[in-house]
């Protein structure tokens, strides 16, 4: 029986598992549905995010066209393993999952920390993927970068976050942009049944760990970003505080075929605000021409 829309919709999407050869049991989400032509398109996640953090509106504007995988990072949600405290191992860790489900190439989609990885990925296995997008990214080794602002950490980082705390990253502090970003929480936690499991404060320990090593300031680093080759689209918010929207000029910048564009009235959250104009955005730039 042939899958429609409405089966696919992220909401309703069951929590699989896939057993990798590095010994993780990775949870994804799978809207399957491939177009004929097109890759699948895996995405990667933000700070202490798990399979519920991604806006199912988001996921069911960029899966119109194709397949959307998400998935969770060892120790992250519902994965087996420890919470890996470096980008590059949860590159490796990416890696294993894709070849876990027998994927061969791919398009990467890194939100936040989940850009780094996208970038690490490329880096580490450039034949994985064939166009990259980045959301709200920073290269590694940028000025600036060690470790997010005290206002930043202080309502992402704590053990306990309030939506309040969120909408103050993620979104910009106009009207408009704080009611998109609580009818985005609205669709996130619309899902009661079969959620998955929530991050741990180990999982918050390690990928801030992983974070402030990115941001070390490290010309070397800097330079290392510009082997990637691959056509790559990098977004951001206008007023996003965790990861200036300056950043995302600077590692357009440094890859040979990247473009940026910049959302008005938006901040960390851009993609949730934005959803079906980015995820427009998205599918123009994987489908046009190379």
């Amino acid at each position: 029986m042939a899958t429609t829309t409405e089966d696919r919709a992220y909401s309703g999407l069951p929590n699989k598992v896939v057993s990798a050869a590095d010994g993780i049991d990775y949870a994804y989400r799978d809207t399957g549905g491939e177009a004929g032509g097109t890759l699948p398109l895996v995405l990667l996640q933000h700070f202490r995010g798990n399979l519920d953090s991604w806006d199912p509106a988001l996921i069911d504007a960029l899966a119109a066209g194709r397949r959307v995988i998400t998935f969770d990072y060892a120790g992250v949600g519902g994965s087996t393993g420890t919470t890996a405290s470096t980008m590059g191992e949860m590159a490796r860790e990416a890696i294993a999952f894709i070849a876990a489900l027998e994927l061969g190439q791919v398009d990467l989609l890194g939100f936040s920390i989940g850009s780094f990885v996208a970038q690490e990925v490329t880096l580490i296995r450039p034949a994985i993927a064939r166009r990259v997008v980045l959301a709200s990214s920073a290269p590694q080794g940028a000025a600036g970068m060690h470790g997010w602002a005290p206002e930043v950490i202080g309502a992402v980082g704590t053990p306990q976050t309030s939506p309040e705390e969120y909408l103050d990253v993620f979104f910009a502090r106009s009207d408009s942009s704080r009611q998109a970003g609580q009818a985005a929480l609205k669709r996130m936690y619309a899902r009661n049944q079969d959620r998955d499991t929530a991050t741990n404060w180990a999982t918050r320990q390690a990928q801030y760990d992983a974070v402030c090593n990115w941001g070390v300031p490290d010309h070397a680093a800097l330079q290392r970003v510009s082997a990637i080759k691959h056509p790559v689209f990098v977004a951001n918010g206008d007023s996003d505080p965790m990861i200036l929207p300056h950043y995302s000029y600077l590692l357009a910048g440094l890859i040979p075929q990247a473009k940026v564009k910049i959302y008005p009235d938006a901040a960390h959250g851009f993609l949730f605000q934005h959803h079906a104009e980015f995820a427009a955005d998205v599918e123009a730039f994987l489908s046009a021409p190379r």
